[in-house]
């Protein structure tokens, strides 16, 4: 056999990782492999292996005659939409895609050649867990992963698809990144599996339940999108990776695009309801804002009262805040601010602009808010405002109360434009609160005190709730006829295009985590 012959038949070897019996079984999970996930992530024929070679070390408990391809991991870089990215994918038919001391220095070298390159780093996660027969070099290996990612963090974007089990220390690494996918049925995530929880508190609960993808994208808040099957999943990795620049030092990237910057929304006008204690859809709102009717949606199915998506506008993409008074009357919460925070920081970081939608009534009241820490998750929103640079632009629709006002964003909290609807309402509560309160004696003294209340409720309805005083005041850059909402935004980020601003020298801020 020549060597050219010999170098064929070995990468063909190590290409069928664990065997075709191996294969077969992920694929009866309804699970692809490592090598056909990373076919899916990039474009065709781009992805170039490194390390094809690379095996473990290990000589304790029968390992030495324990041949292990790849040492579980596929690690490379390719093109997304002709874009450089770098990944790795775990091998579950390989020792169950377990992490050794040189599995981790498979991936350490990837993240290390991203950071390096500017270019985000995909991580596809499919794995037993730390590779016991390794012990502490495998904790080790971990330890080297957290640290790259903490580096990486707000350089180059960074993104975890849970494939399958993604167990014990190794659900941090998936933690500090930027965002993270979940397969539904097939994948979990958690620091304790079932077992053990039955061991120590005999508490019987069942993986999906206790770490399933639902459970992580509606719950614990954990993961921020849901695929149906490994492809599904895989194509929302491709379109989420269009919307983010490649570095922190890039802008947004840009696409063409036939929907008109100066389009009206004639329905706009009509879309608030004249009651104000009655909801509205606000997808309708963004989707109407949005070059082609298109969002991609962060983090849907958690903390519904907080809407967090990515659109276009003129080509360019834009983060967007809104309140959703369709769940809890769009009131923020705990999970709301915490979902808003993350990802204003997140947009921050990577240079795109912010877009903040207004329609909230205030902070959610109740002890349980109070005792779970609303003062410091509501803190976090604040802070993630006031320290981001990028373009803000804060449009008021119709509720604006109090502290809660202040939270979306206003002019004190950093907004470069502040615009308000002819329906928005800019007061420190609602009129019927506030009338209890400033002419409490004149309502209790009065002949007939309900109908003082509500002479009242309307005297302070008509001097605040309006957004004609806040305007008169500079705190409302413009009210603005809603059908021309997204050609007076794409005009504002337009002029907002050259922002420069920068925060005082330090090491960091102390975010109240």
């Amino acid at each position: 056999m020549n060597k050219l012959e010999e170098l064929r038949q070995l990468k063909e070897q190590i290409a069928l990782g664990g065997g075709q019996k191996r294969i077969d079984a992920q694929h009866d999970k309804g699970k692809l492999t490592a090598r056909e996930r990373l076919e899916i992530l990039f474009d065709e024929g781009s992805f170039v292996e490194n390390d094809v070679f690379v095996s473990h070390r290990c000589s304790n408990f029968g390992m030495a005659d324990t041949k292990a391809p790849g040492d579980g991991v596929v690690t490379g870089y390719g093109t997304v939409d002709g874009r450089l990215v770098f990944a790795y994918a775990q091998d579950f038919t390989v020792l169950g895609g377990s992490l050794g001391e040189y599995h981790a220095e498979k991936i350490v070298k990837v993240q290390e050649m991203a950071l390096k390159m500017g270019a985000p780093i995909v991580g596809l996660n499919d794995s037993g867990g730390a590779r016991i027969q390794e012990g502490v070099n495998a904790l080790s290996g971990f330890g080297k992963i957290f640290r790259n990612n903490t580096i990486s963090s707000g350089v180059i974007p960074q993104i975890s698809v849970i494939m399958g089990p993604c167990a014990g220390g190794a659900v941090y690494s998936p933690a500090i990144t930027d965002f993270i996918f979940m397969v539904d049925k097939t994948s979990q995530m958690f620091i304790t599996g079932p077992e053990v929880i039955k061991t120590v508190t005999g508490e019987d609960i069942p993986a999906e339940q206790l770490g399933g993808a639902m459970t992580h994208n509606s719950v614990s808040g954990v993961a921020h999108f849901i695929g149906t099957d490994d492809t599904n999943t895989l194509m929302q990795v491709r379109e989420l990776i269009s919307y983010m620049p490649s570095n922190n030092l890039e802008t947004v990237p840009a696409f063409a695009t036939n929907d008109d910057p100066n389009r009206m929304i004639p329905e706009f006008n009509e879309i608030i309801p004249e009651n104000p204690n009655k909801a509205y859809d606000m997808y309708d709102i963004i989707t109407k804002l949005a070059d082609d009717g298109k969002i991609f949606d962060v983090m849907p199915h958690y903390a519904k009262n907080m809407v967090t998506c990515f659109i276009r506008l003129n080509g360019a993409t834009v983060g967007v805040i809104a309140n959703q008074p369709k769940f809890g009357a769009g009131c923020l919460d705990i999970n709301a601010s915490d979902k808003a925070a993350r990802f204003i920081r997140r947009c921050d970081a990577f240079n795109i602009p912010l877009l903040t939608i207004e329609d909230v009534p205030g902070f959610l009241p109740g002890a349980d808010q109070e005792y779970g820490g609303i003062i410091r998750h509501g803190a976090k929103m604040l802070y993630a405002y006031c320290e981001a640079t990028v373009p803000k632009i804060t449009m008021i629709l119709r509720k604006a109360y109090g502290g809660a006002y202040i939270g979306m964003c206003n002019k004190e909290l950093g907004a470069d434009i502040v615009m308000a609807w002819p329906s928005a309402q800019i007061a420190v509560m609602g009129a019927s609160g506030a009338a209890n309160i400033v002419f409490r004696k004149d309502i209790k003294s009065a002949e007939d005190p309900e109908a003082m209340r509500q002479e009242k409720i309307a005297e302070y309805e008509e001097k605040f709730n309006n957004p004609y005083r806040a305007a008169e005041m500079g705190y409302v850059d413009d009210v603005i006829e809603p059908a021309t909402a997204r050609q007076r935004i794409i005009s504002a980020f337009d002029m907002l295009s050259t922002k420069r601003e920068s925060l005082p020298a330090k090491k960091h801020g102390n975010i109240p985590l």
